[in-house]
């Protein structure tokens, strides 16, 4: 019973003690739960005296497969005008503000890998990271903003990490303009209410640069194809994981110090030449 059952485990500090006779409950179900829990506290009875006749069977697969029917609904954003932002009209930017002081701009954005999920083709080594590519996206946006058509300068200072759960706030940073047309940027990125962490720094121009020629496409039959057979499985035992958003070459060629490239920038899309 559970009077004496509770005054044997007070007496004896490693004894398991369950009682099997209850005035709750009728006595098939009390030895059912007593069995229950010894079996839950690792003291297995005989099942094959218990369970008289009963043989194991397979568990079906299908209950196990995990498969998921819910979509992924994408995250849906508020107007930024309420609270006296700009729409940055951008997918990695969701704000921009004119700041009243510095005649600057100040661009934001969230990046995680429930709202940017393509981000997740790009990793080094398992830590997914920011293309480089895209910061040169974010300046030439950043540029639009404020009438400057080229980036004159832009270093890469530090990778920015993409965490895997949760995301990590970005802002792009463009200064006043100088005499000579030029304005200073910076892109800075933090995760959560941490410090601050620049990233790249740059300068944009309002002067007009000539664009590169090209010449002749294809490329002149002097101009040497470079195989590129297990190309990005080469890639990938040195680290660098593209995924297939990022597994854009379709052909390369070598003339002198020259290299043309043939990239599709968009899967079923015609590759473009540089």
């Amino acid at each position: 019973g559970g009077v004496l059952s509770g005054m044997t485990q007070g007496c004896l500090d490693d004894a398991l003690t369950i009682p099997v006779l209850r005035a709750d409950r009728p006595e098939p179900q009390a030895v059912v739960t007593a069995l229950g829990q010894l079996h839950a506290h690792g003291i297995s009875p005989d099942w094959h005296a218990f369970f008289s006749g009963a043989r194991r069977v397979d568990l079906p697969t299908y209950a196990f497969q995990r498969e998921r029917y819910w979509l992924d609904a994408p995250e849906v954003r508020g107007d930024v005008r309420a609270a006296g932002l700009g729409a940055a009209d951008h997918p990695l930017l969701g704000a921009a503000l004119a700041t009243a002081d510095s005649g600057g701009l100040l661009l934001t954005g969230l990046l995680s890998l429930d709202t940017h999920p393509w981000l997740a083709d790009h990793a080094v080594h398992g830590t997914v990271l920011l293309p480089g590519t895209a910061f040169v996206e974010l300046a030439i946006r950043a540029g639009d903003e404020v009438g400057c058509g080229s980036i004159e300068d832009l270093t890469l200072e530090m990778p920015l990490v993409v965490p895997e759960r949760g995301g990590v706030t970005l802002q792009v940073s463009v200064g006043a303009e100088d005499e000579a047309g030029r304005r200073q940027f910076s892109m800075h990125s933090r995760v959560g209410d941490g410090a601050w962490v620049r990233h790249a720094t740059g300068a944009l121009s309002s002067a007009e640069t000539p664009g590169a020629e090209i010449g002749e496409w294809p490329p002149p039959p002097a101009a040497e194809a470079v195989d590129l057979t297990a190309f990005y499985e080469g890639m990938a035992e040195l680290g660098l994981e593209y995924g297939p958003v990022f597994q854009g070459l379709r052909s390369v060629w070598r003339s002198g110090d020259d290299v043309f490239a043939e990239v599709a920038l968009a899967e079923g899309t015609e590759p473009d030449g540089f």
